[in-house]
């Protein structure tokens, strides 16, 4: 019969027996050890607890050969360094607890526990080698993070600090084509969230800033790149902190937790505050009503490859307590995560973004703070990809860049609701109705894609804006909707015909499929309103910069006024000079018999300077023949031709001759004839020409603003031209634009198109900008 083996004959410690009792005896080898359990436990007892679900996600480790458990009382070398925990030296077999040399010194050394009978652990070459294998695989990893180092990715403005994707991969320093998930970390101001990223990912290297000032440290979103676990780690600004864009930095937040795979919630509170549940509940809410349309359009316009998940990220709430128990501590049966579901549920909260929340506390009797539980937790989330996949830097990159596009600018703090930390105002437009004060329902933005602005309720009419908009009812019963507005004349009219019924008949409204359907005053009495017969009105909503429902388009004033404009502009050219023959003929119907005719004045009769076509000629009044200026630049009177008293012009020949001429008699007969007097009233005639012109000016500058139809803006109110910023000035012009009603100058607005919409049927002048929209309301 042979002899039953011994546990140090197994290589097994003598003591590696079950320390749970729980469906055995205490008897059965150990197989296991559950460090969240703090025990080694037998088969049986590792089923039976661990199929509780409050217990169901410890982590166990199978026991080897030669194997020593941890020390249960403290956290490292002396209760000092992180990361490496104490392997123990004896148990105590009255406390149920494993020590190592210092702890049994420092809790065994006196009293009644003195006599606690201890089992003795005894470390075999095996545990040597098994611990000088897990020493050079933490070397080495740390020697990986050793040149790790953090950049600003986004500023406090939410501007991205880094200019395209080959940019983020560098400073991230990784390869183009890793596959990486995110992991960022959010909380108060002065939690230590910086400091918990150095400890998890960096084994305590200053990766992140850290300072102990009243400052806060971390201005912005901060990001490095971890090569062991192979995530981008992304610091973020505490929240309750002194900032002075408070609503700018809250967005960001969100930006931030929509591209993370993971985030880690640090609180240091004894007491779970309400702040976080409700900072998680409004961040879940305003992902799904904003972000999770975003990233879908995203994935579709920039052709990724990775889809970006619609679904929020993982979390993590990582609670440290120092005078207070852990979080379901009290509740043993009960799981931490239930509790805290029940805690969203009271406050009508629901996490539903998120695609799991998990806790992880720790209980800092002693600091330093253990982050071990934590790290593990993290690279149990980071393995599970049935929801968030890894992908590469460059999808990170476009996805980050999309949303900072898509939801930034100013926001208004009178129009916020503060009641939740992610207000609506922070991803809407912030455009109100001019009307109703109503605002707008679309994303930030929405005016890059075409979109119109959108409100939820319906307006009410307001005098000021008149925003009533007429559509046909032949047509909109019929299945159509057409807008129709009042309008000077109709579309098959001639501008000066319109003109001429619309004197008559009055104003029109014309739909583009029944034709002309009303007439003011079609008939002598009896004329009844077109909403009573033939429109049907609808309120709209007035946005501004737009005002594209105001329907005084009852241009009669301005027609003529252009007409006029028209006319005054063809005299004046024509008494300035491109008409010169006009001018010619007519100096030779009333000239002296004694000129020359213009026809047969070639050249100066004294220099014999050829005259060109815009050169003026000159008779001299004594001679009679044709010269330049400077040739009959002297003015004398020239009585025997009956000029005079009154200086007029003679060539220098006839200056010099002096007042005897041999003609004088002709000259008498002519002046008897009466051709001198009709020459002196043409010449005063054609110089008042000009001054006739200039006064037509006059009366048309004083009626142009009274005749501008209601949508354009005034003149004095134009300083510079819309387009190119130019000043108007005596030499630039302004010019109305029939679409916009803005003012132009001549280069910017020289395009012509009929604007029926705002009653211009015919080809008339607009700006750049409008020529390329269609003619579709507002303009």
């Amino acid at each position: 019969m042979s002899a039953q083996t011994s546990p140090a004959e197994k290589g097994l410690n003598p003591g590696l027996l079950c320390q749970e009792s729980y469906a055995c005896s205490g008897a059965d080898e150990a197989v296991f050890e559950c460090d969240e359990c703090c025990s080694l436990q037998c088969p049986r007892c590792e089923e039976e607890l661990h199929r509780q679900e409050r217990l169901r996600d410890h982590e166990r480790l199978r026991l080897r050969a030669g194997h020593v458990p941890y020390c249960d009382l403290c956290k490292g070398p002396n209760g000092h360094s992180p990361g490496v925990r104490q392997r123990a030296a004896v148990r105590c077999q009255a406390c149920k607890i494993n020590l190592c040399l210092e702890c049994q010194r420092r809790t065994h050394s006196g009293g009644n526990k003195r006599r606690h009978p201890v089992t003795v652990y005894l470390v075999s070459k095996v545990q040597d080698s098994l611990e000088a294998e897990e020493m050079d695989e933490e070397t080495k990893r740390k020697k990986m993070t050793e040149k790790v180092v953090s950049f600003l990715l986004v500023d406090e403005n939410e501007e991205i600090q880094v200019t395209n994707e080959e940019d983020f991969i560098r400073k991230l320093d990784c390869k183009p084509d890793q596959h990486l998930k995110v992991v960022s970390i959010f909380g108060n101001t002065g939690d230590g969230k910086s400091h918990t990223l150095n400890h998890t990912f960096f084994y305590g290297r200053e990766v992140f800033k850290t300072s102990p000032a009243q400052e806060s440290c971390t201005v912005g979103v901060w990001a490095a790149y971890d090569p062991v676990h192979k995530v981008a780690v992304i610091d973020t600004e505490g929240l309750l902190g002194a900032t002075v864009n408070l609503s700018q930095r809250t967005r960001l937040l969100l930006k931030v937790l929509a591209i993370s795979d993971l985030v880690i919630y640090r609180t240091h509170a004894d007491r779970l505050h309400n702040d976080l549940f409700k900072f998680l509940g409004d961040a879940s809410e305003a992902y799904l009503k904003h972000f999770t349309k975003e990233l879908k359009a995203t994935t579709a316009r920039c052709g990724l490859d990775v889809p970006l998940s619609t679904l929020g990220p993982a979390v993590i709430i990582f609670h440290e307590t120092v005078h207070t128990q852990l979080l379901g501590s009290d509740h043993p049966s009960e799981v931490p995560e239930k509790l805290i579901q029940d805690r969203f549920r009271k406050l009508g909260r629901f996490p539903e973004a998120f695609s799991s929340i998990h806790y992880k506390g720790t209980r800092t009797y002693n600091p330093p703070t253990d982050f071990s539980g934590l790290r593990r937790a993290l690279e149990q989330q980071l393995e599970n990809n049935t929801t968030r996949s890894p992908r590469h830097p460059g999808v990170i990159f476009k996805a980050l860049k999309a949303l900072s596009d898509r939801f930034s600018g100013e926001i208004p703090d009178d129009q916020m609701a503060h009641s939740s930390f992610f207000p609506d105002e922070y991803f809407t437009c912030s455009s109100l109705c001019l009307s109703c004060g109503v605002g707008c329902k679309n994303s930030m933005n929405h005016g890059k894609e075409g979109v119109p602005h959108e409100a939820k309720s319906r307006c009410r009419y307001s005098h000021q804006y008149d925003n009533r908009v007429y559509t046909c009812k032949a047509c909109y019963e019929r299945g159509k909707e057409v807008s129709v507005v009042p309008k000077t004349s109709a579309s098959t009219d001639s501008p000066w015909m319109g003109l001429a019924k619309y004197a008559w008949s009055g104003y029109v409204i014309e739909c583009p499929n029944c034709g002309v359907v009303y007439r003011s005053r079609q008939y002598w009495f009896g004329n009844q309103d077109p909403v009573d017969t033939v429109v049907r009105t609808e309120i709209v909503h007035v946005w501004p910069g737009s005002d594209g429902f105001l329907k005084d388009n009852n241009n009669a004033a301005q027609r003529l006024l252009d007409g006029m404009n028209f006319m005054a502009q063809s005299v004046s050219e024509l008494s300035l000079g491109p008409t010169k023959a006009v001018t010619s003929w007519l100096t030779d119907q009333i000239a002296p018999a004694y000129w020359r005719p213009n026809s047969q004045i070639l050249s100066c009769n004294k220099c014999a300077t050829s005259f060109k076509e815009n050169d003026t000629k000159h008779h001299c009044r004594a001679c009679g023949e044709g010269f330049c200026d400077s040739c009959s630049s002297k003015t004398r009177p020239v009585p025997e031709r009956g000029w005079g008293p009154a200086p007029v012009r003679v060539c220098d020949n006839c200056y010099e001759a002096g007042s005897s001429h041999p003609d004088v008699a002709e000259a008498q007969a002519d002046d008897e004839g009466g051709t001198l007097i009709a020459r002196k009233v043409g010449e005063a005639v054609q110089n008042t020409l000009g001054a006739v012109v200039t006064a037509m000016d006059i009366p048309l500058g004083l009626v142009k603003d009274a005749a501008r139809p209601a949508y354009w803006v005034p003149d004095h109110e134009i300083l510079h031209c819309h387009s190119c910023r130019k000043e108007f000035s005596v030499k630039l012009s302004k010019h109305h634009c029939r679409a916009c009603g803005q003012g132009f100058c001549d280069e910017c607005s020289h395009d012509r198109r009929a604007v029926p919409s705002r009653g211009w049927d015919h080809p008339v002048r607009v700006c750049f900008n409008c020529n390329k929209k269609p003619d579709t309301q507002p303009l």
